[in-house]
């Protein structure tokens, strides 16, 4: 059986982490979002990011993520001052009108991270995996966790379909999760080089980034590999992404379902962190899988 707590110290910042699958909700200040849930075209971003972390508080999200890039198939990179400018203003609101919820802040650059790490969020999620060189060093110097999520995903290698939307063409993997386990392992180096403690470096297969419904389904499934091979803790992002929608056929606003058979699953393979759009009904599902595991 799939053990969720590895022989890591405990946490600080996020309590219950090592202990259950915790849950993560994302909060997009952005707006160009695949999931359709960007708050940045709104009228008033900030009032809608608050209000969306409000909901997902009170559903039971143990943590929340916010970005302000899209990295969706297709997306436009955006420069670090634009960055802040939609993400800084929704953590300082959030950090004030809930101080005591751990904030994770998405982006790719050291910039934006310190930033936001000034102000109080305790963890990193980079997709880049260090794609920055900065990213490391002010992790370490800070003591926040950092995610590093796998990507062999190709900007310019991405098909489009009218109802399932975007899609990073996947390359030739010889062993999926023994390649994603390869691949993380060189940033997992730099990183405790760098001075992050290894136990908090979290990894992040990096579902929909390169790579086929098929061996999206297989990294849920081994998420436990995943982590004894590397000795860190795992995060899942399975929320609505288009494998699911392959696999059933389903529009972006259609994969509820889908994304709670991988959270269960997840959580019943040992994920230590579950990032999802729909709070209530994933915090649900996990805690069902978690009992169903524990009997």
């Amino acid at each position: 059986m799939s053990r969720i707590a590895l022989d890591l110290p405990p946490t600080d910042a996020l309590p219950g982490l090592g202990r259950r699958s915790l849950i993560m909700g994302i909060v997009n200040a952005t707006p160009d979002s695949f999931s359709g849930d960007g708050v940045a075209a709104r009228r008033d971003p900030v009032a809608a990011a608050v209000e969306r972390a409000a909901v997902m508080i009170a559903e039971g999200a143990d943590m929340l993520d916010i970005g302000g890039e899209s990295t969706r198939p297709g997306s436009i990179p955006v420069s670090a001052e634009e960055e802040k400018r939609r993400v800084l203003p929704v953590l300082a609101e959030i950090r004030r009108q809930f101080p005591s919820t751990p904030l994770s802040i998405d982006t790719m650059k050291a910039e934006v991270a310190a930033a936001a790490l000034a102000m109080g969020v305790a963890m990193i999620n980079d997709v880049s995996a260090l794609g920055d060189p900065a990213m490391a060093p002010l992790a370490a110097k800070t003591g926040a966790y950092l995610v590093l999520m796998h990507n062999r995903g190709d900007a310019a290698a991405v098909t489009q379909d009218p109802k399932l939307g975007g899609q990073y063409e996947a390359p030739v993997y010889a062993n999926i999760v023994a390649d994603v386990a390869r691949d993380l392992a060189r940033p997992f180096e730099i990183a405790v080089r760098a001075g992050v403690a290894p136990e908090k470096v979290i990894l992040d297969p990096g579902l929909g980034f390169g790579k086929t419904a098929e061996q999206n389904c297989t990294l849920i499934r081994h998420i436990d590999k995943l982590g004894s091979m590397m000795k860190c803790r795992t995060l899942l992002g399975p929320s609505r992404k288009g494998f699911i929608g392959r696999i059933l056929d389903a529009s972006v606003d259609d994969r509820l379902a889908g994304t709670a058979a991988s959270v269960a699953v997840g959580v019943f393979c040992g994920a230590n962190i579950l990032r999802v759009h729909d709070v209530k009904f994933m915090a649900r599902v996990a805690k069902m899988a978690a009992a169903i595991r524990a009997r």
